[in-house]
């Protein structure tokens, strides 16, 4: 495995987290009150205090998933341009490496959007 392989996956992996963050810091409050739920976000808020604090910096928590989304795009396209290793074995690895690689960050892009259209859109709607 070389250094760009392990630099993809490491900008994979943190866009997966920093979405992931996205989604429970700004789009799950929303969506509890859209479903209805405000009583039981509540006692949510008793066990999990930080989420407060989380909603509080939306936007920088926003941000900086987009930016590491952003990364972690760029280094899966420049990536997957350059050849795998010429050995059979080592070359199925490449190419699955690869292809794990894009599922997780279409997963981050796709928890990404969710948790955008639930923290900013959502709340104008209703």
């Amino acid at each position: 495995m070389n250094a760009s392989t392990v630099n993809t996956k490491t900008a994979n992996y943190f866009s997966l987290f920093a979405s992931s963050s996205t989604l429970i810091c700004c789009a799950l409050p929303s969506l509890f009150v859209v479903l209805g739920a405000g009583a039981s976000f509540a006692s949510l808020l008793t066990v999990f205090p930080f989420l407060i604090t989380l909603s509080q910096h939306k936007v920088a928590i926003s941000l900086a998933a987009l930016a590491g989304i952003t990364l972690a795009g760029w280094l899966n396209y420049k990536t997957a341009r350059m050849p795998c290793p010429a050995d059979p074995e080592l070359g199925r690895a490449c190419l699955k490496t690869r292809q794990r690689g894009r599922y997780i960050y279409f997963g981050s892009v796709g928890l990404f959007c969710f948790a955008t259209v639930f923290t900013y859109i959502v709340p104008r709607v209703f």
